[in-house]
Order: structure tokens, then C-alpha cells, then sequence
């Protein structure tokens, strides 16, 4: 199974991810993470070669059959269409998962204050994500509104949406 996150920075996207790829014993790609070790090895600016490493990635661990959780902002129908289009190659079954945070107040109290695991990662301003080019998705997917909800109710949430276990098991 390929779980496909999308959503803003700030909204709890990779908070959720990890949670998911913890319970699933999933692979967990974040395409920040593949992105900054990019530039942090060769100084250069990282345009569509984050995602399509994640690709590569995701396709080579479902053929080994294991779940993979993949994390990104995914903002363009182009790239919510390549993440589909790993899964069909790999013969298995993919959700789209959006997550948002319908509060703005909140949303930018989050983006305001958080603080990131990525060593040399630079997060977004408010502004910048704001201004950030994210598409209205037009087919069917599955969004959790983590507006007003601690991590662990939003977890909940998402695992009870999705049919996975809430607990936490080794």
C-alpha cells in the first residue's frame, strides 16, 4: 500500500505521516529529508529531483513489498499524479490523504512555532507559505482537518478513517 500525504506545512502532514509509517512498520519517505540531504551534499538549489529520488525510492520498497508512507507537500496535480502512477507500476493499491488545518489563526501559530528534525532544513515563513502555489484537488482523497484537535485526537482520527490500529505496536 502506498499512503500518499499532502498538505501545507503546518497542518501536522509529517506529524501524521511518521504516526502512520509507525504503526504500519512502513517506510516512511519525506521528501524534505531526501531534499535537504540533496542540498547539503552538493550546495545546489533541489527543484523536481526530491520527488522523483522519493519515487525511485517508493517504487523499489513496494516491490519489495512493504507499505511506504509518502510525505510532501504534493501541491500540483502533476506530482499527485506521479505518487498514483508509482503505485499502479507497483501493482498496488494507493490513498491520497490531505491534511489540513482549517483554522489560518492556528495554522500560523503552528507555522510560527515549530521546529524541525531535518538538520539544516530552513521552514517556511507564514508568508511563504502562504504564497505557496497549492491546487484544489479534483478527485476523490480522504482529508483530516487537524484544526483545533491535539496530535493524539487527530491520530486517532486519521487512523480510524484509514481501518488502522490507533495503538501503537511493535
Amino acid at each position: 500500500m502506498l499512503y500518499i500525504f499532502s498538505g501545507l506545512p503546518g497542518t501536522g502532514k509529517s506529524t501524521l505521516a511518521a504516526a502512520l509509517a509507525q504503526r504500519r512498520n512502513a517506510v516512511h519517505l519525506r521528501v524534505d529529508t531526501i531534499e535537504q540531504a540533496i542540498k547539503s551534499s552538493t550546495g545546489l538549489e533541489v527543484g523536481p529531483e526530491g520527488y522523483d529520488v522519493a519515487y525511485a525510492v517508493a517504487a523499489e520498497n513496494l516491490g519489495l513489498g512493504l507499505d511506504v508512507v509518502a510525505d510532501s507537500v504534493n501541491s500540483l496535480e502533476i506530482t499527485r499524479k506521479a505518487w498514483q502512477n508509482v503505485a499502479t507500476t507497483a501493482q498496488c493499491a494507493f490513498v491520497d490523504i490531505e491534511i489540513i488545518c482549517s483554522d489560518s489563526a492556528e495554522h500560523r501559530r503552528r507555522v510560527e512555532s515549530r521546529t524541525t528534525t531535518v538538520q539544516g532544513l530552513k521552514l517556511p515563513s507564514w508568508e511563504q507559505v502562504l504564497a505557496r502555489d497549492y491546487l484544489k484537488w479534483t478527485e476523490n482523497h480522504i482529508v483530516i482537518d487537524t484544526a483545533g484537535e491535539t496530535v493524539e485526537q487527530s491520530i486517532h482520527k486519521m487512523c480510524t478513517v484509514l481501518g488502522v490500529s490507533v495503538l501503537f505496536e511493535l
